[in-house]
């Protein structure tokens, strides 16, 4: 059973375009990213999949339930951070958290104080006092402190230090060993890279490609880099071309046995090739699919 699988699931709001025929699907157990800028659909996707908002068509499930008809169900198996969470004026982090842990009738006390701790988040102070960064750390422990098999995170870095995010993904790390999954949106590519074993991106409400994050690196383009370069002839299948000072640097996609031919008769010192990074491989589908 997957964790979330959806098909053809999209959303309008009257005219506008919300989600279009998204079809995903997350194994238990995978820590999966949801890739796109601002805008992207990604948080469509997530309000959809917990029945906040209702799908215009298509289907979807999360732990094997309905998202429309087992909505009350799901929600009481995961733990959900949004985007932008807003708490009652006046209320203490403590009263906070632990109204969060009575709503789900559950003493989450001890899993509230270690999270706390490892958050360096000051549960004595009223929420109104604290900065973005402090309150988006007490949304992450009312997510977390009642222990999930599945966590559904929406953008939850923002407002963070580096320090904070850190310390953030080593949790969700620890909770993904001890087999629970992971489904998180982000527009930092190198987060997805960094911590997330699957991953689809999107864009303007479509998914464009959904695999292994190794496999989503492997698109035959490779990141083609002449040092001591003195003359640079254009190369067939050669683009994003970029000198500086003496350095010319590409990405290449077709024969590698053409490309160097082609080098062959380039004055240089050095070469290198290597695959492109996340960054590089998203603008590639995203390059791809403006061109259609």
């Amino acid at each position: 059973m997957n964790a979330i699988e959806t098909t053809g699931l999209t959303k309008y709001y009257g005219k506008s375009r919300g989600i279009i025929d998204v079809s995903i699907a997350v194994e238990q157990g995978q820590f999966y990213g949801f890739i796109g800028p601002n805008g992207a659909g990604k948080s469509t996707t997530i309000r959809t999949l917990l029945g906040l908002i209702q799908p215009t068509s298509g289907k979807a499930t999360v732990m094997g339930m309905d998202i429309v008809k087992d909505r009350t169900a799901i929600l009481r198996r995961i733990g959900y951070l949004p985007g932008e969470a807003t708490f009652y004026s006046g209320m203490r982090v403590r009263e906070i958290l632990a109204l969060s842990a009575k709503l789900r009738g559950m003493d989450c006390s001890a899993n509230a104080k270690v999270l706390c701790d490892r958050l360096e988040l000051d549960v004595s102070r009223r929420i109104d006092e604290l900065s973005l960064g402090n309150r988006k750390k007490v949304g992450i422990v009312c997510a977390l402190q009642h222990d999930p098999e599945l966590y559904i995170l929406d953008e939850p870095t923002s407002g963070l230090d580096p320090l904070m995010q850190r310390e953030f993904y080593e949790i969700l790390r620890e909770r993904n060993q001890k087999g629970a999954t992971v489904f998180l949106s982000s527009h930092i590519l190198t987060e997805i890279e960094r911590y997330c074993t699957d991953a689809a991106v999107v864009r303007e409400g479509r998914v464009l490609a959904s695999d292994s994050v190794t496999k989503l690196g492997h698109t035959g383009v490779k990141r083609v880099t002449l040092r001591g370069v003195t003359a640079m002839p254009a190369v067939d299948g050669a683009c994003d071309v970029q000198t500086v000072n003496g350095t010319t640097s590409f990405l290449y996609n077709g024969d590698a046995h053409r490309l160097l031919r082609q080098l062959s008769d380039v004055p240089f010192d050095d070469v290198a090739i290597a695959d492109p990074d996340l960054e590089e491989v998203f603008m590639h589908f995203y390059e791809k699919e403006g061109a259609q």
